[in-house]
């Protein structure tokens, strides 16, 4: 029996397992989930030992000593020092190397927030209104008109994450009634936004059903002589 036999016929019992939730929540679609989060984590730490781990021990074997220190004995003890944080008596060790995981952590997320979609945004912005590419006349306009609903649904949107509000004599918080109104509008390009990307998320969900349901048919018709 090849092994491409074996896959197939593996992939159809957990797929058919999966489609059991169809019917109801059940053993065999918890145990088919199970599986799949237990061969995830085990990639996960087979790459990082693989890739990021036996790599690093590599920085051991040079002459360099301040090379050796900053790159392997200090990654190296805080690395261990993590690892006290799986009991409670000597979980404060690894709180300084918890907080520099954390704190590189967040600034790499803040600077991929502005370099990856805050400053694309704005270049986008101010690229919907170069007109030099679009010739004349209805080109011309065509594109003003779409870097002006680019503009403006992005100022409403913006407005609608406005949380700033005075209060009135009870203590009530309440917005400036213009803010208010633009924040309302600002709502409706959210929702048209989440509306998009719930019909993607479906067309891909759609797209990989059918992939699946094709791979079921096309082991089990040369069983049956079809």
């Amino acid at each position: 029996m090849s092994i491409e036999l074996i896959s197939a016929a593996i992939g159809l019992v957990l797929t058919l397992m999966i489609f059991s939730y169809l019917i109801k929540d059940n053993a065999l679609f918890r145990i088919s989930v199970y599986i799949f989060i237990g061969v995830a984590s085990g990639y996960a730490a087979t790459v990082v030992v693989h890739d990021v781990f036996i790599p690093r021990l590599g920085v051991f074997q040079t002459n360099d000593f301040y090379r050796l220190v900053f790159f392997g004995i200090i990654p190296f003890v805080l690395g261990l020092s993590v690892l006290a944080k799986f009991f409670s008596r000597t979980a404060w060790i690894g709180n300084f190397a918890m907080a520099l995981l954390v704190g590189v952590g967040a600034a790499t997320a803040i600077g991929g927030a502005l370099l990856g979609s805050l400053v694309p945004q704005f270049q986008a912005s101010i690229g919907a209104f170069d007109v030099r590419s679009v010739g004349s006349g209805l080109g011309i306009a065509s594109k003003l008109l779409e870097g002006s609903v680019m503009l403006v649904g992005t100022v409403l949107t913006l407005a609608a994450f406005h949380f700033s509000a005075g209060r009135t004599a009870d203590g009530t918080p309440k917005r400036f009634p213009l803010i208010e109104g633009i924040a309302w509008f600002g709502r409706i390009f959210i929702a048209i936004t989440l509306g998009a990307l719930f019909a993607g998320v479906y067309m891909a969900s759609l797209t990989a059903m059918i992939e699946r349901l094709s791979s079921i048919i096309n082991f089990i018709r040369p069983l049956i002589g079809i």
